[in-house]
């Protein structure tokens, strides 16, 4: 059984939705503990079928028994312990998605988890849908929206994605003809972050991602330090402790669920 597995939207979709991917204890006999993931900057929408899963955020520890979740942003590693005959589907939304419903104010929901009822969301999901239909219900609903104008919200994270260097709040503000002030409060409160930290977020996790995928024989920490745009190889082994707990060098993936590569 294969217990961490990523299933991907359409193209016209993936503006919305980065991926939906699936924890499966389903068919397990005993706990998987003490597995680990880590922020990346995206909203999710956990279906728990089953029994249940465990959430440690560095706010709290959410039992999520069979229903649907609304997961906010996170600014710091979570730990995750899942039951036997428990199945977990996330969809995961990009930055900018939540802010398409206004009514939402999530200016202070971070590193938090809330039930919600399915009738609240804008499209049909249902705990018992297999893989196939929630990719074409989401498919459906977010390509319907794939010709929108982007709001102010994705400008602004489209603008830091497409930038190679670090990119301050006043930058943003000149280019979007806008006021810093007012950039931050709109920002904040459709994400629950601020401009700084998410922008903090997206380079931790390039990082990573860059750990992962380098030799650590030919490209030292510094390197990667100074491509990502930290000062020194101190103030990222420092960054990093402040999420991870641990150092790059006893890092260890193995206890994380981490993106595959495409």
């Amino acid at each position: 059984m294969q217990l961490y597995s990523e299933h991907y939207v359409s193209p016209k979709a993936e503006r919305f939705v980065n991926k939906i991917w699936r924890l499966d204890n389903s068919i397990g006999e005993s706990l998987i503990e003490n597995k680990l993931v880590l922020p990346n900057g995206c909203f999710n929408l956990a279906i728990v079928k089953g029994n249940s899963i465990e959430v440690h955020t560095s706010k709290n520890k959410y039992e999520m028994n069979e229903g649907i979740y609304f997961c906010s942003q996170m600014t710091n590693k979570v730990l995750v312990n899942m039951q036997p005959k428990t199945k977990v589907t996330i969809i995961q939304l990009h930055t900018w998605t939540l802010s398409l419903f206004p009514r939402y104010d999530l200016n202070n929901f971070t590193d938090s988890i809330i039930k919600i009822n399915a009738a609240e969301l804008p499209f049909k999901v249902e705990i018992q849908s297999d893989i196939e239909i929630l990719l074409k219900t989401i498919n459906t609903y977010f390509e319907a929206l794939s010709d929108s104008n982007q709001n102010i919200i994705e400008k602004i994270c489209e603008i830091i994605r497409l930038r190679e260097d670090e990119i301050s709040v006043s930058e943003i503000g000149k280019l979007l003809n806008s006021s810093q002030r007012l950039l931050q409060i709109k920002f904040k409160t459709a994400t629950g972050l601020t401009i700084k930290k998410y922008i903090q977020i997206l380079k931790f996790r390039k990082s990573v991602d860059q750990m992962l995928n380098a030799d650590l024989e030919k490209m030292s920490l510094t390197e990667i330090a100074l491509y990502n745009k930290y000062f020194d190889q101190s103030h990222f082994i420092r960054k990093f402790k402040d999420v991870t707990k641990t150092t790059p060098k006893m890092f260890n993936p193995d206890l994380y669920f981490l993106s595959q590569k495409r």
